[in-house]
């Protein structure tokens, strides 16, 4: 889309809109292109959403470190999900603040999700929440036992962290259209 468009549809001025597309450049998730020449003067720019990137080398090396757990591992989702924890706990009490409540305590692995690259999209209470990108998604494709595995335990630890149980969190990879089913409020406690 070319600036003007986006100012438009954002109903923001055409400067804001340039300064938050330049940050969003610089930061890799959009980029701009020179448009067809139409007369004189330099043709406009047209943006877009950058692909993410999954074939960095840390999506080989979790490839190849979740093949070893997959192999080896008598339980690999539970040895993947007690792995996940450790993690999200040191990811969690980096962004911790005072204890919340449940619903608080939900939004803020929302938010964590966010950051790690999940695009969630959650309902009102947080309590259902659709992951619509995978930062891992090759390796999660072919080993969701360990990757899938870690990704709950992230969750889980998250959750305890901020403040509310997790044993009613559970992960569903894959199930549905483009996106996994994350449901953080065990069923009977909706």
């Amino acid at each position: 889309m070319s600036l003007a468009a986006l100012a438009e549809a954002s109903e923001l001025h055409v400067n804001t809109v340039r300064e938050h597309l330049d940050a969003l450049e610089q930061r890799g998730l959009v980029q701009r292109e020179s448009a067809v020449p139409r007369g004189r003067g330099r043709p406009a720019s047209l943006y877009r959403a950058a692909e993410p990137e999954d074939h960095s080398e840390y999506a080989g090396l979790a490839t190849a470190l979740a093949a070893v757990i997959h192999r080896t591992s008598d339980r690999p989702r539970d040895d993947a999900v007690a792995a996940g924890e450790g993690w999200g706990r040191d990811l969690a009490r980096s962004t911790a603040g005072p204890r919340a409540s449940a619903t608080a305590a939900r939004r803020q692995v929302v938010a964590l999700l966010d950051d790690l690259g999940f695009a969630p999209e959650a309902d009102a209470r947080s309590s259902v929440v659709r992951l619509t990108r995978c930062p891992l998604l090759d390796a999660a494709h072919r080993y969701p036992d360990v990757v899938c595995g870690v990704h709950l335990g992230i969750v889980r630890a998250a959750l305890e962290e901020y403040g509310t149980e997790s044993d009613g969190a559970d992960l569903f990879p894959f199930s549905e259209p483009g996106a996994c089913r994350l449901e953080l409020v065990s069923r009977r406690g909706r």
